[in-house]
């Protein structure tokens, strides 16, 4: 999963994203997710497992319902 050539997997910029360039970009794998700032494609990728990252977006999802 970690370590290998992320360069040429197909990123999709964040649906929120408000066009001011501060936005990230997110790329489903099978076996993680990876993110990387949008403005910066050669800079530094963050990966997460995918059961990681739905813990993360589901606690994301209760906040704004709380």
């Amino acid at each position: 999963m970690f370590g290998r050539n992320l360069r040429d997997v197909p990123w999709v910029k964040s649906t929120r994203s408000a066009g001011n360039g501060q936005c990230v970009e997110v790329a489903r794998l099978e076996d993680c997710v990876a993110l990387r700032d949008s403005k910066d494609a050669e800079g530094p990728i963050l990966q997460f497992s995918t059961k990681s990252w739905q813990s993360f977006v589901d606690s994301l999802r209760m906040k704004v319902h709380n």
